[in-house]
């Protein structure tokens, strides 16, 4: 949506999380008097700091504010013209409470139609952190200075060297910083590193000039309609893509590779692994596919090989993302809670090998299919398994099936403290002991950040 549409509409802010703040503190300055309207499930005592601080602050106390808290905040909808949604709230738990002639949207959406630089857009489900800081720091090191989207080359040779413009390159979105907050600086000549997730592509009307999709397996299941309404969220990625347009992707997944036929856009499938440069040092653990998508984009920007390499090699792996923890005990410890889906957790253990000899899995149930994941650890050299609820003991019925593995071991935990120490107890020197879940978070844990970081505090703490 246009932000001179907005001038004259009644306006909700749904959901006061950390994109809704955005969104809050944007309006306000665009609209200094426009009267506001802001709403969210949790009554304003129990909302998070950052909202409690900018409700009483200068830019948003005496001003024209209305508030709509706690658990009849939907019913607030009607009232207004305008509602930009937070991520986090699905749209089909709204849907029942909105009237014809409303605009649904987002600050994905407003950005994507008010911002004059150039969007890198990357998801997946899974990588698309990794992938998107990689891509920033390969263009920040690669100090572009040409403007390459007044017309996309035909070819995938690059850009062409002609026009001598500064590029600025941020790193927004999910990893990053909220964006309305870069809009009103944003200027042609910019590069926006986009992560982008699956709320907020949904019902987006405008793609990204260079597109990257990694990967999509089941996930989210309980946010959406069914897993099909999934992936039409992440194909709107490339959904409204022109032949001017670039999409990387990753045609070794099926999903992905019939979203990427039915594209309009110059296709580069990300290469299947590094041979095609030399003397990369992979000293952590990011997955070679990640790495190669933003190999990509450096490529279309004509970014020095040699930048490339050295770009990859300083780059650290991101906290919660097969996390290297340290050696304690002569035991190794990576810590991957985000994996948070059994094909990620499968991807941890494809990657690090025999060595891993103990295993954390469980969380919270979204009715995923564990078969795969089961099958994988039946042919692992896992000794031990330590298991968390609610899923916990689903993964351990799909193991036990056709098991031969008599010598398994496995524990149910209901607290990341007695993890730890039956992982201690049950590791081998010179072994590894992997935190990777396969399952979100919630129930024990408040999110993932929190389950990475009492499984690092643990880990250190009985190193002792």
């Amino acid at each position: 949506m246009k932000l001179n549409k907005l001038e004259n509409k009644k306006i909700l802010v749904l959901g006061l999380g950390r994109e809704g703040i955005d969104t809050l503190k944007f309006l306000r300055k665009l609209f200094p008097e426009k009267i506001l309207g802001v709403a969210d499930e949790s009554e304003i005592k129990k909302l998070n700091k950052p909202a409690q601080i900018l409700l009483k602050a200068k830019i948003v106390a005496g001003r024209k504010i209305k508030t709509h808290f706690g658990k009849n905040y939907l019913k607030t909808l009607k009232d207004y013209d305008v509602i930009i949604k937070s991520p986090g709230i699905p749209t089909k738990k709204i849907e029942p409470f909105l009237k014809n002639k409303q605009d649904l949207t987002s600050q994905t959406e407003i950005f994507f139609e008010n911002c004059p630089s150039k969007i890198i857009g990357i998801t997946g489900t899974k990588g698309k952190s990794t992938t998107a800081s990689l891509i920033y720091q390969i263009l920040k090191a690669g100090k572009i200075k040409t403007h390459p989207f007044k017309s996309f080359p035909a070819s995938r040779k690059g850009i062409s060297p002609k026009e001598k413009l500064f590029n600025r390159v941020n790193l927004i979105g999910n990893i990053g910083t909220p964006v309305l907050s870069y809009l009103k600086n944003a200027k042609k000549n910019d590069i926006f590193v986009y992560e982008l997730s699956c709320h907020q592509l949904q019902n987006l009307k405008k793609s990204p000039h260079i597109a990257v999709l990694l990967n999509i397996y089941p996930e989210h299941l309980d946010y959406y309609k069914n897993f099909q309404d999934y992936i039409n969220a992440k194909a709107n990625i490339t959904k409204y893509q022109t032949k001017q347009d670039y999409l990387i992707y990753n045609s070794r997944n099926k999903i992905v590779s019939k979203i990427a036929k039915n594209s309009k856009a110059k296709k580069i499938p990300i290469p299947t692994n590094l041979r095609i440069f030399t003397n990369i040092r992979i000293t952590n653990t990011i997955p070679e596919e990640n790495i190669m998508a933003a190999v990509a984009i450096g490529k279309i920007f004509k970014v020095p090989e040699k930048i490339i390499k050295k770009a990859i090699n300083n780059f650290k792996s991101l906290a919660h993302r097969l996390e290297f923890i340290g050696e304690f005990k002569k035991i190794r410890f990576y810590n991957d809670s985000l994996s948070t889906i059994p094909e990620a957790t499968i991807e941890a253990l494809n990657f690090l090998g025999n060595d891993a000899q103990t295993l954390i899995l469980g969380g919270y149930d979204r009715g995923l299919d564990f078969k795969n994941l089961g099958e994988r650890i039946k042919k692992s050299k896992i000794e031990t398994l330590i298991l968390f609820p609610e899923t916990g003991r689903r993964i351990w019925k799909e193991i036990k099936k056709n098991n031969k593995n008599n010598f398994l071991k496995h524990f149910f935990v209901y607290d990341m403290k007695e993890a730890i120490k039956l992982a201690y107890k049950n590791t081998d020197k010179g072994k590894i002991c992997l935190l990777s879940p396969a399952s979100p978070s919630f129930g024990i844990f408040k999110d993932y950040k929190e389950r990475g970081d009492l499984f690092k505090k643990y880990v250190r703490a009985d190193s002792r």
